[in-house]
């Protein structure tokens, strides 16, 4: 008898693809076939997916992008994808569909409708995205990454957490070194491209902490490329030891090693902090759809373990006053690495798992 199968349909993101490719490792280990269905643009992002994952490429699109030649032939497209999912679905019937967002998801979970097979979504966000909102009152279960979610009406979640990947697992619950006599390791993050934002505000806070907190400070900044030369300059210009780039590729170890991170609030950094159990500084993405970056950091914010600046109101010497607080109060610092841990779900994946073996047939 064939072992059961999964279908995983994401998006072309990391924000989506992170917490699928959690799931199917998972599903993997538990003896199940998994198939992921993303577009041509998804594919190119699905490389550290196990070699044992079947990849399925549907047409989609979205009406949101591409302008009116665009918009007009979306609806083709997806129609296109829905039955080509409908085709897939009959040769290979899965045991269930799970949807993680992005318009990449429409053709499997659109067929998963019309098929009546168990199906359900994960949003990772505090406010649904578009095609997950669609799909939420047409799915057996909503699980979501951050607590509260804002739901449609007469729709319930479970707070599943978002999935974490292995090595920030490895780190989960970490020991927190206080700030004291040493070095002060302070870790600046925007996303997987740094954040322009952070670039022209961080130095200049940095530099007006006082000498002797500059002089044991060690910055790790991840920066955009085009903004590295004047970050780097900046910090030497402020007497503190910084490291930057354009992509760190151990960010959970770097997190693990902070005293203090100053970060954006997309769900895999807000995931990320907490399960290792770090104090931050959030700076919402002003223009995220909906604002889904503000609810992300309301819980951290109203948990204690995080105080939040939205991008309207960021300067330099409102972000050097919490830097300071922070960094120069060992028992606050301490608090609020307790209380982000406390709000970690390092077991998301495994709650996930747990869903969908409820709901498969």
């Amino acid at each position: 008898m064939a072992a059961p199968l999964a279908l995983i349909a994401a998006g072309g993101t990391g924000g989506h693809m992170f917490p699928a490719q959690s799931l199917a490792e998972l599903l993997l280990a538990e003896g199940w076939r998994v198939k992921l269905s993303t577009d041509d643009r998804g594919a190119r992002y699905a490389g550290a997916f196990p070699p044992a994952v079947a990849r399925e490429v549907v047409a989609s699109a979205t009406t949101a992008r591409g302008g009116l030649p665009g918009k007009l032939a979306a609806p083709f497209r997806i129609a296109a994808g829905v039955m080509a999912a409908r085709r897939a679905f009959r040769g290979d019937r899965p045991s269930v569909v799970i949807g993680f967002g992005g318009y990449p998801t429409i053709p499997a979970l659109s067929a998963a409708v019309t098929l009546g097979l168990p199906r359900m979504i994960h949003e990772q966000n505090g406010v649904m995205g578009r095609v997950n909102r669609i799909f939420a009152p047409r799915v057996g279960r909503v699980a979501c990454g951050i607590w509260p979610t804002e739901l449609p009406e007469g729709v319930k979640g479970v707070h599943t957490g978002n999935p974490v990947r292995a090595a920030v697992l490895e780190r989960a619950g970490a020991p927190y070194a206080a700030p004291g006599e040493g070095v002060l390791e302070l870790l600046v993050i925007g996303g997987s491209q740094g954040a322009r934002v952070l670039s022209d505000v961080v130095p200049a806070a940095v530099a007006a902490l006082p000498e002797e907190m500059r002089k044991r400070l060690h910055v790790s900044h991840q920066a955009r490329a085009e903004d590295a030369a004047r970050v780097t300059a900046a910090y030497a210009d402020a007497g503190v030891r910084a490291e930057v780039r354009p992509f760190f590729d151990d960010v959970p170890q770097r997190i693990a090693a902070a005293q203090l991170v100053v970060s954006r609030s997309g769900a895999s950094s807000i995931a990320d902090i907490t399960t290792i159990g770090r104090p931050a500084i959030l700076i919402p993405y002003a223009a995220a759809a909906g604002d889904h970056q503000s609810a992300n950091a309301r819980m951290l914010s109203e948990g204690g373990a995080a105080r939040v600046w939205p991008e309207s109101r960021l300067d330099a010497a409102s972000l050097a006053g919490d830097i300071r607080a922070i960094l120069s109060d060992p028992a606050q610092a301490q608090a609020m690495a307790s209380a982000a841990l406390s709000l970690g779900r390092p077991d998301a994946a495994r709650r996930l798992y747990e869903l969908v073996t409820e709901i498969a047939t």
